[in-house]
């Protein structure tokens, strides 16, 4: 599912994200929802959380 809608995404959700400093690699890091930090229905490049390890990211795709 993609990681641009927020209706797709809810917390407590396991997704996978790319960092800022992954952008250029494209490197994933996979985790749960904590918090959905987008405020917006849709964004181009996924919605911004922050994973219950405290990492944040823009969602790539929902596991």
């Amino acid at each position: 599912m993609s990681g641009q809608q927020r209706s797709n995404i809810e917390v407590g959700m396991e997704v996978e994200v790319v960092q800022k400093q992954d952008q250029r690699t494209g490197k994933l890091t996979r985790g749960v929802v904590k918090d959905i930090l987008t405020k917006s229905a849709n964004h181009p490049h996924g919605i911004k959380v922050r994973l219950e390890s405290g990492e944040v990211g823009r969602v790539k795709r929902t596991v």
